[in-house]
């Protein structure tokens, strides 16, 4: 059974700085690519970041572009999410999520967000001004 354990959130003031970490169990983590959504209050859920399985690309949303940065470390079946220059806007339940594996590529940031599959709970980011 698959699990991701989503860990990391808080409050931060504007400018501030947080690191989110994904636990993944009960699937060969190397084999999935794996990403960072977020759903702020009264928002649809949207794209954060997207690494693939051999960390070959890597997708950010434009509003993050420069400012976040996710990598994963294989070896502890985890993926960070390192926010720097957080804005209030920033707010929002994040979450991580894995595709199906078999080492699937994908062309940009729509394909990967339609091929996710499993996901965590969540933990809530929150960014005062």
């Amino acid at each position: 059974q698959v699990q991701l354990v989503e860990s990391g959130g808080g409050l931060v003031q504007a400018g501030g700085s947080l690191r989110l970490a994904c636990a993944a169990s009960g699937l060969t983590f190397s084999t999935y690519a794996m990403g960072w959504f977020r759903q702020a209050p009264g928002k649809e859920r949207e794209f954060v970041a997207g690494i693939m399985w051999n960390r070959g690309s890597i997708y950010y949303a434009d509003s993050v572009k420069g400012r976040f940065t996710i990598s994963r470390d294989n070896a502890m079946n985890t993926v960070f999410l390192q926010m720097n220059s957080l804005k209030p806007e920033d707010t929002a339940v994040y979450y991580c999520a894995a595709d199906r594996g078999f080492r699937k590529f994908y062309s940009d940031s729509d394909a990967y967000t339609r091929a996710m599959y499993f996901w965590g709970k969540g933990t809530l980011v929150t960014v005062s001004s």
